[in-house]
């Protein structure tokens, strides 16, 4: 083939069509699947913390709070699950903060790709750590005695809802991991933020118990509507208005952080 061929061809090549948006974000969700893969002893942390949780609540502190550890457990398992999936949310900010000090951030700006996509992945590996994590305690929890009376449909029905809450949360430790320097700061600082949400909450006992001034903080923390919802969907008698209550807090989240981490994506 001579000079002007090679050259007309060249010419008239025809470019491959650009990837879609959803395209770019499969491929960032595959990456996400890979990091288990090849590191799977980072699932360690996300299962042994609430297992602990649980053992621990359940046989030291069940019998005195509701009586025996079987009826603490049916009240207490619903509460850990929206425990375990607001404090797995912080990995993503974590990964993302780590991700940019390598300096693989900038490498994926400099493509031609959905400005969002490389979010898509840690939503994707968040969504993987929150699954893994809920079936685990809650395997854990029926063979301890729990029983979800709401039956196989009121078992996913609640852990769509933690995906939700999940996807929500994440937004905010995105912010951070784009905002804060190291990944140790991002989690010192979600931790700093999540813990007064999940304690002054009614994971672990009734309001009904607290003084006045605290009871009305936790009868309006998003994190008690959330698990308000999930003991409703596990029991099979969750009311529409629980379950608009429980969204609300990540709807807002993702409406209002979304377009902030893309902002602050651009400009960093």
């Amino acid at each position: 083939m001579d000079n002007e061929t090679a050259t007309t061809s060249l010419i008239y090549a025809t470019r491959p069509p650009q990837p879609s948006a959803l395209s770019n974000a499969l491929v960032f969700g595959w990456r996400a699947v890979l990091k288990f893969k090849h590191v799977p002893e980072q699932l360690f942390d996300l299962v042994m913390t609430p297992i602990m949780f649980t053992l621990l609540f359940t046989f030291v502190f069940g019998g005195a709070l509701s009586g025996s550890t079987a009826a603490y457990l049916q009240y207490f398992l619903p509460g850990i699950l929206v425990q375990t999936v607001v404090f797995n949310s912080m990995y993503s900010g974590m990964g993302l903060s780590t991700d940019l000090g390598k300096g693989l951030f900038d490498r994926f700006r400099s493509l031609p790709i959905w400005s969002l996509s490389p979010f898509a992945g840690l939503m994707v590996g968040d969504i993987l750590r929150h699954l893994i994590a809920s079936l685990l305690i809650l395997f854990i929890g029926v063979l301890l005695g729990y029983r979800p009376e709401g039956g196989i449909m009121g078992v996913v029905e609640a852990l769509l809802l933690l995906v939700v809450i999940g996807f929500g949360f994440g937004w905010i430790f995105l912010v951070l991991g784009l905002v804060m320097r190291t990944p140790s700061t991002v989690m010192t600082m979600a931790f700093t933020g999540i813990m007064p949400l999940v304690f002054a909450s009614n994971i672990m006992v009734d309001p009904a118990t607290m003084p006045g001034w605290l009871r009305l903080f936790v009868d309006v923390n998003p994190v008690s509507l959330m698990t308000t919802a999930m003991r409703g969907l596990m029991a099979g008698n969750a009311t529409a208005t629980q379950l608009g209550a429980a969204l609300i807090a990540p709807i807002l989240l993702t409406i209002v952080l979304a377009p902030l981490t893309l902002y602050l994506y651009r400009r960093k």
